[in-house]
């Protein structure tokens, strides 16, 4: 497994019982302000890495592989932004991404509502087993990990996040969007998306277009395109929805709610009126 340059040796180390000296050699080697040296902690003795490496193990990490991409490139300690801290050691290998609600607000697309910012929206591809030191660390926020497949090429709904030194990968709005849909109505309110979706005011429709075509769900589909086109967004009018498949039949999403004949949606009453 290739570590990456995210990885968060200190976070590891902190509640491992390490003797003294280990914990300052890995504070020096991953303190941005002191770029001289990752060398630090490449050059330990033989002892040192030793303790390091049942460590690491211990944690489903490859010593071998970190030792060597410590020798060949500083390490770079994590944001301290709580949105990012959940994800800032995942590699695109991991099929791992912040996204939801969590990528709208790193996008500047959700800063009207009240978010919980404690709170990590994270979004694993099916059949990815995440490590143990990403389920076992104690992150300075509350990763929410949902498993889901929404489209048939995933990286084409994501993008590249940058927080100072820091690149992470997270959904484009539209993906986060849609992410936000497929949990609704039981893990995520109806009404906080709809919301969410009337401040989408400038997505590319090109990109829009995309990503409806490649979507799997029925449901997220006809949601997206009921509460665009509820919203009044320009871009809305630029769509072909006739490329879009809406399969067949109704699908209810409150109980006592009003249909939409349109798109095929029983929807909750303070939505639709």
């Amino acid at each position: 497994m290739n570590i990456g340059r995210y990885l968060n040796i200190w976070g590891l180390w902190r509640g491992s019982g390490m003797k003294m000296k280990y914990k300052t050699c890995m504070q020096i080697a991953c303190n941005p302000k002191n770029k001289r040296d990752s060398q630090s902690l490449a050059n330990l003795s033989v002892s040192s890495w030793s303790h390091l490496d049942s460590y690491l193990k211990s944690n489903g990490l490859l010593f071998s592989k970190l030792k060597n991409y410590i020798s060949a490139s500083p390490i770079v300690l994590p944001t301290n932004n709580p949105l990012c801290s959940a994800t800032h050691c995942t590699t695109t290998e991991l099929n791992v991404h912040i996204g939801g609600r969590s990528a709208l607000e790193l996008l500047g697309l959700a800063h009207y509502l009240q978010v919980n910012t404690q709170e990590t929206t994270v979004f694993v591809e099916s059949k990815t087993s995440l490590p143990l030191w990403f389920t076992n660390n104690q992150w300075d926020t509350n990763p929410k990990i949902f498993t889901a497949s929404l489209l048939k090429e995933s990286e084409i709904g994501l993008t590249d996040f940058q927080d100072g030194e820091l690149s992470i990968k997270i959904a484009n709005a539209t993906c986060a969007m849609m992410e936000c849909l497929s949990l609704c109505p039981i893990q995520f309110p109806l009404v906080e998306a709809y919301e969410l979706m009337e401040g989408l005011t400038s997505l590319r429709p090109a990109q829009v277009q995309t990503l409806l075509e490649q979507c799997k769900s029925i449901k997220v589909k006809r949601l997206f395109l009921y509460f665009a086109e509820r919203a009044g967004h320009r871009w809305f009018k630029y769509l072909d929805t006739k490329q879009i498949d809406l399969g067949s039949g109704v699908r209810s999403l409150a109980n006592d709610g009003m249909f939409v004949s349109k798109y095929q949606l029983v929807l909750p009453k303070e939505i639709v009126q």
